[in-house]
């Protein structure tokens, strides 16, 4: 027993392996991982590594999102690189036909888009459309609508929603052109099959365009703010904070505008758009020295008609009509860049000729704009040029067709307004100059005085107004007939009971 205690209490020997064992082992392990892979192959997610940056890009231009611009560099430089060594790629080609429209889009230089529709040509040809190239097609729809080619922005999306009804990717295409068009019920209907096909960023955003149209503004308002939720990298959150930016400068909250551009500039610091927006909201606020330096820097970075028109009114109105010259010059050389690039600036021209220049020009341009795109914005741009040029009766009705859609503007009620004075009817001048500055009291440097002057101007109605309206005697309570109830009919008196017969007795 002490023996047996003895070698229970010993150390166990250590396992050794021979160089045999270790063969054997080395073996039944590389067969159990080869069994393992042929059950499941590696995939691409099983890399634990984060997307680099052209990997990101790619992403985020595929579903139409923000790109951050390093990142939009890279991709760009890589799928240069693949196709010219691989020219029959249709995907790479659309995928840089997609990154060159992006740059476009973020640098405001329309010059990226021939070399878009370049690219996603080619992209087309390798696969044409029929064969179901759908990256491509968006691509081309995209691409039409950034030009402002709506027509055409339609045709795309429907042929790629008639091809792939369930392809989510179509409906952004559509919900911009048929904005674009005017035509605002087919815009939501393709918005309501978005966001049954697809929730997010890009969704959201579109969600929130068409209620903006509605002048459905709280609903605008939280689907933004979905999409801001929703955002994946930096420059997608900056773009949605932009967004809001917009939606509060227009319902009046200059300072809650200011906040979120500036948000937005923190969050990604490229947001060009942003800083046009701070520029915006700090001329509101009254504070234009610094409203004139961020047009300018805005310029710098995304040279836009829209941001040169501003920034003229801004001077303008800051009594430096002499300023105002060089950016109402590069407005007309912006325009002309864009229009050799195929993009349609009419509507801004449009309105910048019947303001500061020829509004016989004005009207021309714009009837031929009406004629292509049935939108609120050529209605309003037209009617106004219309008002310029002294026909204030054909003005009135494009001044009905834009606002009477639903979006509310204080720049198309003031339009408005100022046509309904020229006609005579200061009633109605008057309610559409309160709602103009009721919806946005800083809408413009420049018509914001205005309308608030054209109201005083106005005043209020005649002192006893149309005749046969407004009594001459103090009011005297009528005399009223007194109540004369009727009288109480007498109770029904039941029939009397008959007699009941008496049996005769035997």
């Amino acid at each position: 027993m002490d023996r047996i205690d003895e070698e229970s209490q010993q150390p166990a020997p250590p396992v050794t392996f021979t160089g045999r064992k270790t063969l054997v082992a080395a073996a039944v392990a590389v067969v159990l991982i080869a069994g393992a892979l042929l059950i499941r192959p590696a995939r691409t997610g099983d890399d634990a590594r984060p997307p680099g940056p052209s990997e990101r890009a790619a992403s985020a231009v595929g579903r139409g999102a923000p790109v951050a611009a390093v990142d939009l560099t890279a991709l760009v430089a890589d799928r240069e690189k693949w196709v010219a060594a691989h020219p029959r790629d249709h995907a790479s080609w659309a995928v840089l036909g997609a990154a060159y429209l992006e740059q476009g889009r973020r640098t405001a230089d329309s010059g990226w888009f021939p070399k878009a529709e370049k690219a996603l040509k080619r992209s087309l040809e390798a696969r044409p459309a029929e064969k179901g190239n759908f990256d491509a097609m968006t691509g081309m729809g995209t691409l039409a609508n950034a030009r402002r080619d709506f027509g055409t922005g339609k045709k795309w999306g429907e042929l790629l929603r008639a091809q792939a009804p369930e392809r989510w990717t179509a409906y952004p295409v559509l919900v911009d052109a048929y904005t674009g068009l005017g035509d605002y019920k087919a815009a939501q209907a393709a918005m309501d099959r978005l966001l049954e096909l697809q929730t997010g960023l890009v969704a959201y955003t579109k969600a929130s365009q068409v209620y903006r149209d509605r002048g459905w503004r709280e609903d605008a308002v939280m689907a933004m703010e979905h999409a801001a939720g929703a955002a994946k990298a930096p420059a997608e959150k900056a773009h949605a904070l932009f967004r809001l930016g917009e939606l509060s400068f227009e319902r009046g909250d200059a300072a809650l505008a200011l906040t979120q551009y500036e948000a937005a500039l923190r969050t990604d610091p490229g947001q060009a758009q942003a800083l046009g927006g701070r520029a915006r909201a700090l001329a509101g606020l009254g504070r234009g020295g610094e409203a004139v330096r961020d047009y300018r820097m805005a310029l710098g970075r995304t040279p836009v008609p829209q941001l040169a028109l501003e920034l003229g009114e801004l001077l303008e109105a800051l009594g430096r009509g002499q300023e105002a010259r060089v950016p109402y010059d590069m407005l007309g050389a912006l325009a002309a860049r864009d229009g050799s690039n195929g993009v349609d600036d009419d509507v801004v021209l449009g309105l910048y000729e019947a303001d500061h220049g020829d509004p016989a020009a004005a009207v021309r341009r714009l009837s031929q704009e009406w004629s292509r795109h049935k939108s609120v914005q050529v209605a309003d741009a037209l009617g106004w040029a219309l008002h310029k040029s002294g026909d204030d009766v054909a003005a009135l009705e494009y001044a009905k067709k834009a606002t009477e859609q639903g979006l509310r503007s204080a720049d198309f009620a003031y339009h408005r307004a100022m046509i309904e004075r020229g006609l005579g009817d200061e009633s109605a001048a008057r309610r559409h100059l309160e709602e103009a500055l009721r919806t946005n009291p800083r809408f413009s440097p420049l018509r914001a005085p205005r309308a608030k002057e054209m109201l005083t101007v106005i005043g209020q109605p005649a002192a006893g107004g149309p005749e046969n309206v407004l009594p001459t005697k103090p009011w005297v309570a009528p005399e009223l007939p007194k109540p004369n109830p009727p009288k109480p009919k007498p109770p029904a008196v039941p029939p009397a009971a008959k007699p009941t017969p008496t049996p005769a007795s035997d």
